[in-house]
């Protein structure tokens, strides 16, 4: 995927499966979609580890709609995903960034934060 917007749109749709239910609910995709040293910053003030997604129950499921995508490449095999999720479940936006590595020939997610915003 050396093309930009290939490679913008299938990190899209990674990060709009990870937002659905069933794959929130489903350890074995979520193991797949995160990198096994995954952490995230999360928007409660929360640092979570793919061991509290993946390895348990999964995450919990809300209804949230992405806009706003870009990424931003850090290196071939590392990009930077910004974005705003409206969560209609705790009406809250947030502003979100997500590393994506090129692991094993798939991207799967390193990083992630999520910041309270009020637009």
């Amino acid at each position: 995927m050396d093309d930009i917007t290939t490679l913008r749109n299938h990190l899209l749709e990674l990060e709009q499966e990870l937002l659905q239910p069933n794959t929130r609910t489903t350890p074995a995709k979520l193991d797949s979609l995160l990198a096994d040293n995954f952490f995230e910053f999360g928007s409660s003030g929360n640092i979570w580890y793919k061991q509290d997604s993946a390895g348990g129950e999964g995450l919990s499921v809300r209804d949230m709609t992405l806009s706003h995508f870009e990424i931003f490449p850090l290196a071939e095999d590392a990009v930077l995903a910004t974005y705003r999720i409206q969560d209609k479940t705790r009406m809250v936006n947030t502003l979100r960034s997500s590393i994506w590595k090129l692991i094993d020939g798939k991207w799967q997610m390193f990083f992630h934060q999520g910041t309270i915003t009020n637009s």
